[in-house]
């Protein structure tokens, strides 16, 4: 099993829950366990229309045996089971499952980077990781 590290949001609905089913739907994986998981902060958003609502942020630390790519698929499940439409580039989502760290892998492909390529740049993301790393 490797440790990794996840960003996850939502800013459409009622967040809380939404971010919570998703929680739960991760642990559900096979061979992933949710270790820690962060406070949810509000945050407003960066990028996108002008017009969105605030997100709530937070992060989890999780265990699996999943490879970085089939984790991404089974995100990628998850967000589309929560409701997650594919609209504008950073617009308003139901929930958005980001893989921020994979163990001490550097990963470069066209549907996948790891870290995290704005990770640094964004406080919504880094103050709920330093909770649960």
């Amino acid at each position: 099993m490797v440790i990794c590290y996840l960003g996850i949001g939502s800013n459409l609905g009622d967040r809380k829950k939404t971010i919570k089913a998703a929680i739960r739907k991760i642990n559900t994986l096979k061979g992933t366990k949710v270790i820690k998981v962060s406070r949810l902060i509000e945050t407003e958003p960066v990028g996108g229309p002008s017009n969105q609502l605030k997100f709530l942020n937070g992060a989890l630390k999780i265990k699996t045996d999943l490879g970085a790519s089939m984790l991404l698929k089974r995100l990628k499940k998850i967000e589309k089971e929560l409701g997650r439409i594919e609209t504008v580039r950073y617009g308003p989502r139901a929930i958005d499952i980001d893989i921020l760290f994979y163990a001490d892998k550097i990963i470069k492909r066209k549907e996948l980077t790891i870290p995290h390529p704005r990770l640094f740049e964004r406080k919504f993301v880094i103050k709920p990781l330093s909770e649960v790393i």
